[in-house]
């Protein structure tokens, strides 16, 4: 059974293809062609921490696949009563054809892969966030960039792990700029490191934001204070003073380097006002690509799961 939980748990090959199944199903969606690759299966949507983008591309990519989705927060079900991760798994997986979760610890999620009997996508955790650089890739292709330079700035958090794992799996520049305090952690840094070593990867990391993004074709953030971060928020203003993406840093990439931003955006903190509408085609069909990057993800598990069973 294939999960997806991390970009480290595939080939490149196998991500690649995910991407082209996606751009093909677009394709396929802009033409009204809307092919029932997942006709009659019902997709669990499992909430513990809420989202706009994750919630209404779920639900909507299940549905234009003909199939169904089924949004269940954490009040709704036995999970947020204490009923036990694996015991919620061997439930819903006998009830659904595959589950997507969005949640606090990572270790979750794979408790609940474990148990599950249906492939389980990881819609977010504290420590990665694969479908949104999956989005990324998608819409960096998109943009005409066969041979991304990514400069991310900002703070080392799930966002960033996914860029390095990418990156890694991949074989593009990544350049990681953060505040010293704000690093990423360093058993993901060391397993990046060493999957680049087969891919020819070159990432590097500096707390220095000029630095990472100079020369650069792709310049990403995210917002400083994450969800539950809130009583953090004016400490992590003060550490991330100069980590703006504004006109002044956009300036030190290259002449048409895109802008990323995977929302919801705070103006005048992680992106100036400027920078952000500037790059507003890029970031809303950057969050278009939520939709189309997920149901590649979604058909190809799909598609493995047979393969697997007729095995």
């Amino acid at each position: 059974m294939r999960h997806f939980l991390t970009i480290k748990d595939f080939t490149k090959d196998e991500l690649l293809e995910m991407i082209t199944l996606a751009q093909k199903i677009k394709l396929q969606m802009k033409k009204k062609e809307f092919v029932p690759y997942l006709e009659r299966q019902t997709l669990g949507m499992i909430f513990e921490k809420s989202s706009t983008r994750t919630r209404v591309s779920f639900e909507t990519g299940i549905y234009q696949l003909g199939g169904v989705g089924l949004f269940l927060s954490s009040n709704d079900i036995q999970l947020g009563r204490g009923e036990p991760m694996k015991d919620t798994a061997r439930v819903i997986s006998r009830m659904v054809d595959m589950v997507m979760i969005r949640t606090f610890e990572h270790l979750k999620i794979e408790e609940f892969a474990n148990f599950s009997k249906v492939p389980v996508i990881n819609g977010l955790t504290d420590s990665f966030h694969p479908v949104q650089i999956m989005t990324d890739y998608l819409t960096i292709l998109e943009c005409g960039i066969e041979n991304p330079i990514v400069a991310y700035v900002g703070d080392g958090n799930n966002i960033t792990h996914s860029w390095l794992m990418l990156s890694a799996k991949l074989g593009f520049e990544l350049r990681v700029a953060t505040p010293k305090e704000y690093a990423c952690n360093s058993a993901v840094v060391e397993e990046a490191l060493e999957i680049a070593k087969v891919s020819g990867a070159k990432i590097s990391f500096t707390t220095s934001p000029q630095e990472a993004v100079e020369g650069a074709n792709v310049v990403t953030t995210d917002t400083w204070v994450s969800m539950g971060q809130e009583d953090e928020k004016e400490e992590r203003i003060k550490a991330f003073k100069g980590y703006i993406v504004d006109n002044e840093l956009m300036g030190k990439a290259q002449k048409n380097a895109i802008f990323l931003h995977c929302l919801p955006a705070y103006r005048g903190y992680e992106v100036s006002e400027e920078v952000f509408e500037n790059h507003a085609n890029e970031i809303f069909q950057e969050a278009e690509n939520r939709l189309h990057a997920q149901k590649g993800i979604m058909v190809w598990l799909d598609n493995h799961r047979d393969e697997d069973m007729n095995e």
